[in-house]
């Protein structure tokens, strides 16, 4: 696009005009789309159904078309309002006996504010995302950009392309005959709209009630968002599970090879499971013979359940293979920190002091598989290595004339192996290697009965010249930022979330009252748990923050706005509520649930309290306008309401591809509009009569004390607001 909006600068520089310039180029592009490119797809792109494709490929499939449906249900609950609200009020005006066209200007007229604050507010949203950093900011910086574009770009369509279309192709049906289908949806909402007129009148004369209620909604929101238990990122199904196997660090290869292949084929037998690759040996993320990996395929969605519930059905026909332990984990689509260890989450212990590091490992170790909701608990701590020390007799050694580079030259040759010599052919050469036969080199008393040439010509029993002790070792050791380090790490049992884990472990950790010397912090996904709960109430509050900002310039007032946003805690109340009655956690995608909320709640009080001020500038008194208000937005509350709660409902039943990470932030948009729905009807009113009768003492104690200043009419394009 670049060098066409270069093409079209050039035009629009001759032509002396920027809106050149910018059509040019649109222009340009436009031709170059509608002609070049499908020359080209037809020239270079094939099909490529009925192809076999790997693993890598299947895996993006999945991740893309999980993406995909995650940002068309989004923008579909994110867009639709202001248009359906447009479209309403002129609507509106049309049944009042207008005609299309005078129906249209009245009513772009009278709502062009509200979709500004609407639009203005909704992306105003989002904009916090834009600039939060860490692992959160990665992921939702793209999904920010797309929805604040997105709406602006509804906004501006709502207030230019919905008003043309309804001049030129709404009518009115006034004297036509309807069919019964209709005249029971009339019917059905007529009901509504009378039985919300009566209870409105009762909530009207019983505010101190309804604000009573109000703060114990707002109480109970607090105690919910401290409570809920959060997590991070939720699980997927992917179709794959990871497994990691091990057994006693001095197991034999054939001894090794026997267990990873009976545990290969346990899993393959399982009614789950499609296939299974294993992998065994020093390489990759096993840096011991006594590690054993597995990649397992599952089978269709339809033929099995979920990937935890497969996994719980795993672990009890593993358990039976003697001196062996088989972890099994979902891997998610997002996978955080560089170390793979084998089970999910991490929990990293550092100390220069290794002895007192190795010491206080297994201590935890222990207490942590003891706690409620902890699985797989383990370490990659691995300090019972056989080592055979050799010790050398320096004075003996020194008596016969062995020197320590001799001892060590026969070690090596013995178990190294050693090149001798090389064996040429006419095509081909060949290294001759020394060493004890491979079936004897884990014989102790292999050691015995190796010699060394002194420097005298006699050959020297090695055990004549150094002493033999058998002990154990660490096979490796791990570092963190070049500290020696283990790190522990567990799955957690269905039901118990990673907020409730990390609190156990800090207090197991304060329990067992680690030495000062050792640091503890939770790596990977637990780590960055950590940090985003650290800014998520900052992310929230930070957006309510920037919609009061945005709200009070547009209506050049500090009290509007808190009438507007006085619905949230509603909202909230029913996100958490419902999170924890389906038994889900806080996560990453509830939390955008949470800000999406935010956006779509106040739109109702946005439509009550625009036409309620315009109701008092023309004369009426604050409970009237209200009043009417409440009345006259009913219908466009209720349509917005329910296209965003149906465009919601797919996700919050788990439908789609990647639906099982998504399903929290339906559940919580769901919970959030069913809630803030019916409470906002009744609560935003009485709010605003409080509000507004705190502005009237406030401006009263303002004449009173001097001459005040009237604010200067806003307008939209060319249209005033008196």
């Amino acid at each position: 696009f670049i060098p066409l909006l270069f093409m079209g600068g050039i035009i629009g520089r001759l032509l002396h005009e920027f809106a050149v310039t910018i059509v040019s180029a649109v222009l340009v592009s436009g031709f170059v789309s509608l002609s070049l490119t499908p020359m080209l797809c037809s020239r270079m792109l094939k099909s490529h159904k009925g192809e076999t494709h790997g693993r890598m490929y299947q895996f993006f499939e999945h991740v893309f078309d999980g993406m995909q449906d995650f940002y068309r249900r989004t923008l579909q609950v994110c867009l639709a309002h202001r248009r359906i609200v447009m479209l309403e009020n002129i609507s509106r005006h049309l049944e009042m006996g207008k005609s299309a066209m005078q129906a249209t200007f009245d009513g772009a007229r009278e709502i062009g504010f509200t979709i500004v604050s609407m639009t203005l507010s909704l992306a105003a949203v989002f904009i916090p995302l834009l600039f939060m950093g860490g692992i959160i900011g990665r992921l939702l910086h793209e999904f920010a950009v797309t929805i604040v574009s997105a709406v602006l770009v509804s906004g501006f369509v709502s207030l230019s392309l919905t008003p043309m279309l309804c001049s030129r192709m709404l009518k009115s049906h006034e004297g036509e005959t309807h069919g019964r289908m209709y005249q029971f949806f009339e019917h059905v909402f007529d009901g509504m709209q009378d039985f919300y007129r009566r209870t409105l009148q009762v909530c009207l004369a019983h505010r101190r009630i309804v604000l009573l209620a109000f703060g114990l909604i707002l109480v109970a929101t607090v105690v919910l968002f401290v409570v809920v238990p959060k997590g991070f990122l939720p699980s997927d199904d992917t179709g794959q599970l990871f497994v990691f196997d091990e057994a006693d660090q001095d197991v034999g290869f054939d001894e090794m090879a026997r267990k990873h292949s009976e545990a290969a084929k346990i899993i393959r037998e399982d009614r789950n499971v499609a296939g299974v690759m294993a992998f065994m040996g020093v390489s990759g993320s096993s840096a011991t013979l006594n590690l054993g990996r597995m990649i397992v395929t599952l089978k269709p969605r339809s033929e099995r359940g979920s990937p935890e519930q497969v996994i719980q059905e795993l672990r009890p026909k593993l358990q039976g293979i003697p001196g062996f332990k088989v972890y099994l984990q979902n891997v998610p689509i997002i996978r955080i920190g560089a170390h793979l260890t084998k089970t999910e989450f991490q929990y990293a212990l550092q100390d220069t002091d290794t002895k007192e590091l190795f010491a206080f490992v297994p201590k935890l170790v222990d207490a942590v598989s003891k706690l409620e909701g902890f699985q797989d608990v383990t370490s990659d701590l691995l300090i019972a290595q056989p080592e055979m020390d050799v010790k050398i007799d320096r004075d003996a050694a020194s008596a016969v004339g062995v020197t320590a580079a001799q001892v060590e030259g026969a070690l090596y040759t013995a178990f190294g192996p050693q090149q001798v010599s090389t064996i040429y052919t006419s095509i081909d050469q060949y290294w001759v290697l020394m060493q004890v036969d491979p079936k004897r080199q884990g014989d102790p008393n292999v050691l015995s009965q190796i010699y060394i040439r002194s420097t005298n010509g006699q050959q020297v029993p090695l055990s004549a010249v150094a002493h033999f002790d058998k002990s154990v070792g660490p096979a490796t050791i791990s570092h963190l930022g070049q500290v020696p380090s283990v790190t522990l790490s567990f799955n957690l049992a269905p039901g118990v979330s990673l907020s409730q884990a990390v609190e156990r472990i800090d207090k197991t950790v304060a329990k067992l009252r680690m030495p000062d010397t050792i640091t503890g912090q939770f790596q990977g996904t637990a780590q960055a748990f950590q940090s985003s709960i650290a800014g998520m109430g900052m992310l929230l509050a930070l957006a309510i923050f920037v919609i009061y900002l945005v709200l009070g310039i547009l209506y050049e007032s500090f009290i509007h706005p808190l009438t507007i946003l006085s619905g949230l805690p509603t909202a909230a109340f029913g996100a958490l509520l419902t999170l924890m009655l389906f038994g889900i956690d806080l996560n990453l995608y509830s939390a955008v649930g949470l800000i999406m909320l935010i956006g779509i709640v106040k739109k109702n009080a946005i439509m009550m309290i625009d036409f309620a001020v315009e109701a008092e500038r023309g004369g009426k008194s604050a409970e009237e306008a209200i009043f009417e208000a409440c009345l006259v937005r009913f219908r466009p509350i209720m349509m917005t309401s329910f296209a965003a709660l149906f465009g919601t409902l797919p996700i919050a039943l788990g439908l789609g591809a990647g639906a099982e990470s998504r399903r929290p932030l339906g559940l919580a948009v769901v919970g959030g509009l069913l809630t803030s729905q019916v409470l906002t009807l009744y609560l935003t009113p009485v709010i605003y009569l409080y509000f507004d009768g705190l502005q009237q003492r406030m401006r009263r104690r303002r004449s009173s004390a001097g001459p005040t200043v009237t604010a200067a009419p806003r307008h939209i394009g060319s249209v005033a607001r008196e």
